[in-house]
Order: structure tokens, then sequence, then C-alpha cells
């Protein structure tokens, strides 16, 4: 079969049958509503508020790099935020979290301003890495925040020694370690499993399962394409976990945080999630047809949070309004801030070169 045709084929086999989009959206939202009876009304706003402003922040990072003013790799978030917001309303701030290069999200739920990503984004010295991190190296001790790292899986076995060091140090911290599906397939995330659950360290790994490393389809390149599986090779706890459902992960990632406090246990949880832009700001995104980002966008984990908030009659259209606002505000001043902010001097070359600097 010719490449036009094989597209032409996929393209009706992806073809969104509408009636079953929403009979499961349907069902995902009164699992959605179900789960709210556990959580008060403040907890779920600001989780709201927090959703909405990482998608926001990442429109305007897109727009912002379309215009020249973020330069280098721009990894954005669209679509996966129910997976950062919901895993880190479990933790507590002296918590720690490291992850990969698509950060951005992660960062501000972790508590990093938005003007100090946005000015970070621009590679300015108003940045959380003082403008040398960038996109891919977002990073605040202060927050307990590790970073965002380049290297595929690079950060999985630091994490791995960050639990370490907790449990050696004899506090009851967990560290949660997200990284992509992709990251599964280096030897890193097998080793660190073997040797959190030796160890007996408060370790939660997140496998944000978005179903393509870069342009590869999760089928073309995991033989086990059930990630949460692999956790059995370890006698690792594990869940495979909505991650279009902000409560479900929540839910799922307080209880492998217990298990990490109480019994200084790892856990593997899957996320399963999608993300709608490309890999990068450069990927045209020709691997994917329209119809297949289209059937997930329906089960935007925004657009189904905020139907099921309206329906339990926890929010109302002029409160929706006000978020909106207050966000676009939020990110207008971030904008602001990076803009004005100064290029970082040319001594900051020498800097942060080695500990005790």
């Amino acid at each position: 079969m010719s490449s036009a045709a094989g597209v032409v084929a996929q393209e009706v086999l992806d073809e969104v049958n509408g009636a079953e989009v929403r009979e499961e959206h349907d069902q995902r939202k009164q699992e959605q509503k179900d789960r709210m009876e556990a959580t008060n009304r403040e907890t779920l706003l600001r989780i709201l508020y927090q959703m909405v402003l990482i998608r926001r922040l990442e429109e305007k990072a897109a727009e912002s790099y379309s215009l020249g003013k973020i330069g280098g790799f721009c990894h954005l978030y669209i679509g996966q935020e129910a997976v950062a917001v919901g895993a880190l309303s479990a933790l507590r701030p002296d918590d720690y979290v490291l992850t990969s290069y698509r950060e951005h999200g992660h960062a501000i739920a972790k508590g990093i301003s938005p003007d100090e990503v946005m000015a970070e984004l621009y590679g300015k010295a108003g940045g959380c890495s003082s403008g040398k991190g960038g996109s891919m190296h977002l990073f605040d001790a202060n927050v307990n925040f590790l970073g965002g790292h380049a290297i595929v899986g690079g950060q999985i076995p630091l994490a791995t020694g960050v639990a370490f060091a907790s449990k050696y140090r004899g506090t009851d911290q967990v560290t949660l370690c997200f990284f992509g599906e992709a990251a599964v397939n280096q030897g890193a995330f097998h080793e660190s499993l073997n040797m959190a659950q030796l160890y007996k360290l408060p370790c939660i790994y997140i496998c944000e399962n978005n179903q393509y490393g870069m342009g590869t389809s999760l089928e073309r390149a995991m033989s086990l394409q059930d990630v949460s599986q692999k956790a059995c090779a370890y006698d690792v706890a594990s869940e495979f976990v909505d991650g279009m459902d902000v409560l479900a992960v929540r839910e799922a990632t307080e209880r492998a945080v217990a298990r990490a406090r109480r019994e200084q246990l790892p856990t593997l949880l899957e996320i399963r999630t999608y993300r709608f832009m490309g890999h990068s700001m450069s990927d045209p995104g020709n691997y994917r047809t329209r119809a297949e980002i289209e059937k997930y966008q329906e089960r935007d984990p925004i657009k189904l949070f905020t139907a099921s908030l309206k329906e339990k009659k926890l929010l109302d259209d002029q409160a929706l309004a006000d978020l909106e606002q207050r966000v676009r505000g939020e990110v207008d001043a971030a904008v602001r801030f990076a803009e004005e902010s100064p290029e970082p001097a040319p001594e900051e070359l020498f800097t942060h070169i080695y500990a005790n600097q």
C-alpha cells in the first residue's frame, strides 16, 4: 500500500463516532462527579484554576515562540494538564518533583510563578534558572522542583537517588518522577524500579503515556504496551489511570503517596493521556490524523472538569468568566515581566558550574 493510501485508510479508521464519544464523555463525567464528593469546593476550584493557568500560559508560549521571542526547543503541555495538576495536588510542599523537558505545567503546579516560568522561556535573568536553562531546564530548589531534564529517562535514576536521600535522612518526604512512555524503554527505568523496590524507597514513578514518542506511536515502539504491567517484574505496586480525569489522577497519587510515606515503598503509575500539540513547536505532526486529535479533544480534561463542576452546581458561567479573566491577567503580566527582564550578564557563563558557585 502506498503511503498516501495508508493515510487515507487511517483516516477512515480514525473517523469519530460521535455517539460513542458522547457516551464515553458522559460516563467519565459521571465518574468524575462522584469523585467530587470527597473533595471540598475550594480545592476543586483551585485545581481548575491551575489547569486553566497552565493551558493559557502554554498558548501564550506558542504565540511568543512563533514571534521569535522564545528560542531553542519548546515542548508544550496542552492536553496533559490533568496529570501534573492532579498528581501534585496530592503532595506536601516539601516533597520533591523531577520531570522531563515537557515540564512547564509541573513547574507551575509545584509553585514556580508564571513570571519566572515565562522569563525562563525567554532566556531572561528573571527566569527560575536565571535564563540559562530555557524551556527544557526549569528548576527551583526553593520549592523542591529539581528540574526539567532533556535526556530521555535521565531524571529517573536521579529521582531514585533523591528518594534514597530522604530515607537516609529519616524524613517522610516523597519524590515524584514524571517521564514519557518512550523513557520506559531505557535501561535506567528498569534499573531504578529494581533498586527502589530492593531498598524500599519512597519514590512514585509517573509515566505520562501520551501515546507518542516524538513521532513514533506506542504500538510501533513497545512490545508490552501496558506500561503498568512492567512493575510486576520488580514486585512494585502499580496502577493504570485515566489521565484526562484530574480527580482520578489525584486519587491514584494519594494512594501512592500514602504507600511511600507510611511504608517507604515505590509505585508505578501509568497515566494515559494525550498531547494536542506536536512533540515540540517544530513538529508538524503529520503522523497523526486530524480525526484522531479531535477524538481526544472531546475528552479535553479542562472541558470535562468544567462541565462536572457546573453540573454539581459548584461553578457557574460568571465564576468561570472571572477565573478566565484572572488567569489571562496573570499570563499577560508574566509576558510583560519576561520582556522587561534583562538578559543574563556575561559573567553568568561561569556561575553554577561547580557546587560551590
